[in-house]
């Protein structure tokens, strides 16, 4: 570092909210920015976190807030993991190295965190939405008037409802900015047409031109050809202006267009969202940034280092680098080993290997599947490696399709390949999933389709909160006609699962949860599972503990505490939500006191409700049964921490589910003998 820049005086620790970046200059501001940069790093890199896109966003979040009076005026991150800088500048700062710890700063906006979050969103595509629906109630006199920024990352814009909002939003001529954040990246890389767009016009920038200018241009050309453009009309002048001027795309929708601006220049952002916000119209503002920007790993790795440093782990950046991953070793002196102790005393036993992620064993389960049957193909909306099924776009590409972040257009897109007697498996999150509904009830479950849904972070997914909780499944599959649900207690059962999934003539769904599987032997092949049937895994009397799913793991280790204390339940495996095994239940109802259902989901409608409604309808005499004691996860959202702090704070653990059923016995309520 050179002795000038040992001597300039840092900003950041004086900004403290955004009116301290009122009346500095572009180039203390650009300083700010770097200052954050540089604070991210350093922050993130020892406590892990989304990375990447934050540190593309940092002149774009200090350009915002030296413009426009937050919070009065509304700056919307889309999705939010991008929105770090803007938490450092709106007084959490000292906070940031709490972000996605448990009781810390969630990992994306949140309206109760900050009057500065507008909207606490944290799946994509939704901010031009949020964007218009504000401005529309401003312009109506309802709240306080001010300016609107939907900051949007070219990723986002894959999803097919910032279509929507844009296209509502020029028929409205609704006057707020869309920020166009375009750097190339999601979390995987962009794909489809509009990523071609977008590339094609990140390395022609110099060809930008205002519409009218190129139009005008058009008919001046030399040699009569203007007068021949303007003779063959609109059409020919569009498609040559399209090629000129990329931000056509936008124009056609009643959009303004201004681009490209370099996204990491604070005074270019400033004048251009200037000029934007002084337009009484809406207008796009195509940003032109580097995902990983200032960490060279990221930054000169391409759309690979891009990908890999999309979120960093605890301690993966030591002094702004890449810590240092091999162990370092220590050389064994002589005087260690007396010559007394014989050689093979010293030798330490082979570490257990740790068990597979559930991630894992469904990447290669399906690549099995695939192999086996060329009518299985993978389906993912842009979470190719999050969702397991990078291993099968890179082995076998011509049965894998990533539609980028169109979870509606996904399910729709197996739907089709489903009619053509294709296997389609979409491997989407349970969170994501949600976006699809509509497409699940009405084009999969009522046409009676063959599509299975594999859906990854089924329960409590721990740092990234009640926006990635796989809560709903459960209970949003088990009310569907024609559909076959079902959760695995381990990694051998996935796979067999998914082989039940694919050889299922209609829709299913397996869910299953994020991390580390319990450890068991994978089977050398994959067998179909009856569909409908439980397992019971142990014998016991009076308490019946039935998991479905990660329940079961939690039910195995409760009967441990359990028998402790001298109760001695029976233990079982649900496996289906639905069908229910009907026959498992009644037995259990009618030789046990208590029936305690656990799974890793909402209780309202879910598996615990099924046993609770079947029981109800065949048996009059509540006496003749026993009674049900639902374990689950509560009716509110839950937040977001390591996923054992959230399982205690919950009560889905083995101790909590022991205390229960300990309670009820000692209570006299489930004894009925």
């Amino acid at each position: 570092m050179s002795e000038e820049t040992d001597n300039i005086t840092p900003l950041l620790p004086g900004i403290d909210s955004p009116a301290d970046l009122k009346g500095l200059s572009d180039e203390q501001l650009q300083q700010v920015a770097e200052e954050t940069r540089a604070y991210i790093i350093d922050v993130i890199g020892e406590i892990g976190g989304h990375f990447g896109a934050n540190l593309g966003t940092c002149e774009i979040a200090v350009a915002l807030h030296s413009l426009l009076e937050s919070p009065r005026d509304k700056i919307l991150w889309d999705v939010g993991h991008q929105a770090y800088p803007h938490k450092v500048l709106t007084g959490r700062r000292e906070q940031l190295p709490s972000i996605r710890q448990y009781e810390g700063l969630a990992p994306f906006c949140s309206i109760p965190e900050s009057e500065h979050d507008i909207m606490g969103a944290g799946h994509a595509s939704t901010s031009i939405s949020y964007g218009l629906g504000l401005k529309e109630a401003m312009r109506k006199g309802i709240g306080e008037d001010g300016k609107v920024v939907a900051v949007i990352g070219d990723g986002a814009l894959t999803g097919g409802v910032a279509y929507e909002a844009m296209h509502a939003a020029g028929g409205l001529q609704t006057p707020m900015v869309i920020l166009l954040n375009d750097n190339g990246m999601s979390i995987s890389p962009n794909v489809g047409a509009l990523s071609s767009y977008f590339q094609r016009a990140r390395l022609k920038p110099g060809l930008f031109h205002a519409r009218e200018e190129v139009e005008d241009r058009l008919t001046r050309l030399p040699l009569g050809l203007g007068k021949r453009i303007e003779r063959l009309g609109p059409e020919l002048k569009s498609a040559i202006k399209a090629y000129w001027a990329p931000g056509l795309l936008f124009e056609e929708l009643d959009l303004a267009y201004m681009g490209i601006i370099d996204g990491h220049d604070v005074g270019a952002l400033r004048r251009a969202l200037s000029e934007a916000m002084a337009a009484d119209r809406p207008v796009v503002v195509h940003v032109h940034t580097v995902k990983g920007r200032g960490f060279a790993p990221a930054e000169d790795g391409g759309l690979a280092g891009m990908e890999k440093w999309h979120a960093a782990k605890p301690g993966s950046i030591v002094d702004g680098a890449p810590a240092d991953s091999k162990p370092k070793l220590v050389p064994v002196q002589e005087s260690d080993a007396p010559a007394s102790i014989a050689p093979e005393i010293l030798e330490k036993p082979e570490p257990k290997a740790a068990p597979p992620q559930y991630t894992q064993v469904f990447s290669d389960a399906i690549v099995s599947e695939a192999e086996r049957d060329p009518r299985v193909i993978g389906i993912t909306a842009a979470m190719a490696g999050g969702a397991g099924l990078q291993r099968l776009a890179d082995e076998r590409p011509d049965q894998y399709y990533d539609v980028g972040i169109a979870e509606q257009n996904a399910v729709l897109m197996a739907s089709g390949i489903a009619l053509q007697g294709g296997k389609p498996v979409c491997g989407i999150y349970s969170t994501f999933l949600q976006r699809a509904y509509d497409q699940i009830v009405h084009d999969v479950c009522l046409q009676d389709l063959d599509v299975t849904f594999a859906m990854d972070r089924a329960g409590l997914v721990g740092d990234d909160g009640p926006t990635h909780h796989g809560a709903f499944d459960i209970a949003y599959f088990r009310s569907l006609p024609n559909v076959i649900a079902m959760a695995p207690r381990d990694e051998a059962m996935l796979v067999h699962m998914l082989r039940t999934a694919i050889e299922y003539d209609g829709p299913s769904a397996v869910r299953y949860p994020r991390g580390a599987a319990v450890g068991v032997e994978l089977p050398s092949r994959a067998e179909a599972i009856p569909i409908g049937t439980g397992e019971t895994l142990q014998n016991g009397e009076a308490v019946a503990l039935v998991g479905y799913g990660s329940g079961v793991e939690v039910a195995l280790g409760a009967a441990a505490i359990l028998e402790e204390s001298g109760v001695r339940p029976t233990v079982a495996d649900a496996r289906f939500v639905k069908p229910l095994d009907t026959e498992l239940v009644e037995r259990l109802a009618v030789s046990h006191d208590l029936i305690v259902t656990i799974e890793e989901g909402v209780l309202q409608g879910g598996f615990g409700s099924a046993v609770i409604e079947h029981l109800e309808d065949n048996f009059v005499n509540p006496g003749e049964r026993a009674r049900v004691l639902r374990i689950g996860l509560p009716d509110r959202f839950v937040t977001h921490g390591k996923p054992d702090l959230l399982h205690k704070e919950v009560g889905f653990t083995p101790e909590a589910v022991a205390d229960k059923v300990l309670a009820a016995v000692e209570s006299g309520v489930a004894p009925r003998h």
